[in-house]
């Protein structure tokens, strides 16, 4: 009968070998669940969207988002609009002289355009590259209007953050992340 040799146990220089072997590997399990949890979260499961009915139009969609144009801009509700030639979120209050000049428009940036249509109707469009979500017209057509332009997160645009700067600030707490089946509350 054979004698079965018992082994030795490790030395040093095994035992180190095996452990570093043991950490990379985990190390690299975990990386790839990170990277796998990040990427079901970016596939559509859930993103970050503002509630229209809790917006106050603060402004800090404009210059809080982590991108250098924020990922906020202005929503145009058609059916709602009532395509009124002195619109609340196109011109500023008191406006002398229904005219374009900028001193007299709501929008900074120009990002709103107005289409004649008929005599006393105008088709209004939002130009989002223009866009910078401050929400300056929102506000304008909420005071002056019926609340046909609200602001939204455009979910191309958005690097879906996992603590959105904008939600941080939110003093309506109207930033939530959402699941994709109930994306987007519009205006109807």
């Amino acid at each position: 009968m054979k004698e079965k040799k018992l082994q030795s146990p490790l030395n040093r220089r095994e035992f180190l070998r095996v452990c570093g072997t043991a950490v990379a590997g985990g190390a690299i399990i975990a990386t790839g669940v990170a990277l796998g949890i990040k990427t079901k979260a970016r596939a559509g499961n859930v993103f970050w969207q503002i509630d229209p009915a809790k917006c106050t139009q603060c402004g800090r969609c404009e210059t809080h988002c982590v991108l250098p144009v924020s990922a906020v801009k202005c929503i145009h509700a058609n059916r709602v609009c009532g395509y009124c030639d002195l619109c609340g979120g196109y011109y500023r209050s008191n406006v002398k002289d229904l005219n374009t000049a900028a001193e007299n428009m709501m929008c900074p940036t120009g990002a709103i355009e107005r289409k004649f249509v008929e005599d006393p109707y105008f088709e209004y469009t939002i130009n989002e590259d223009l866009c910078n979500g401050c929400g300056k017209c929102v506000k304008g057509c909420s005071s002056f209007g019926n609340g046909s332009l609200y602001l939204q997160i455009k979910q191309d645009l958005c690097v879906n953050c996992n603590e959105c700067q904008i939600a941080q600030v939110c003093v309506s707490d109207a930033i939530q992340r959402v699941d994709f089946a109930t994306a987007y509350k519009l205006k109807e």
